[in-house]
């Protein structure tokens, strides 16, 4: 009776597990039902041929489409979208550059954080195992000329902690994040860009 017992008590927290975790794809999808607004911090890592290049900021997302990227290291950018244009304000350069918004983001993960439906319409999911206590969803792209050969959404505990991507150039990016807050107390005026005195401003 009593190996019986023990057999059902580990049969029951099994289940119980498989029910409270069923898998990346299921905290992708809980996740961009549940998140209207997205912030935090983030690490950044690109890996190219010759160099590779760390750094590392605070972001801040409202949805549907707006945006705020603020690196500070290893130099000080900001990349604004604001639903119709983006906006790249380099400031050691004094350079501000602005493009149209969709055009722009297309497929990226810009896109995919700030929009609800951008990953599902332009990405076929997989679950792609785990790393480090982080649940990965394979994202690769439905269209050949998305621009990203591949995609990776990784949580931990139900919760955003990674992504990371190949560009069409063999270019690697892995991004982890930081306290991400999904319930922020964000206004649209937050992701309004005003170009400071004195920056050239170049229009693609």
């Amino acid at each position: 009776m009593k190996k019986i017992t023990t057999r059902l008590a580990a049969c029951v927290l099994a289940l119980s597990a498989a029910t409270v975790h069923a898998g990346a794809i299921d905290d992708l999808k809980q996740f961009n039902n549940d998140a209207d607004g997205l912030s935090g911090s983030f690490t950044q890592t690109v890996k190219a041929k010759k160099k590779n290049q760390t750094s590392s900021g605070s972001f801040k997302i409202l949805r549907p489409g707006l945006f705020k990227w603020d690196y500070t290291k290893p130099y000080r950018q900001t990349i604004v979208g604001d639903g119709k244009h983006i906006w790249l304000y380099d400031q050691d350069l004094k350079q501000v550059t602005k493009s149209d918004q969709d055009q722009t983001i297309g497929d990226s993960p810009a896109a995919i954080l700030s929009n609800k439906s951008a990953l599902e319409s332009s990405y076929s999911l997989k679950e792609d195992g785990s790393a480090g206590g982080i649940d990965y969803v394979l994202a690769t792209p439905k269209r050949n000329n998305a621009g990203y050969q591949f995609i990776r959404i990784g949580f931990k505990g139900g919760q955003l902690a990674a992504m990371e991507l190949k560009d069409g150039f063999g270019n690697q990016t892995a991004i982890r994040f930081h306290g991400v807050n999904t319930k922020p107390n964000l206004s649209k005026g937050a992701f309004k860009f005003v170009p400071p005195k004195g920056v050239d401003v170049l229009s693609q």
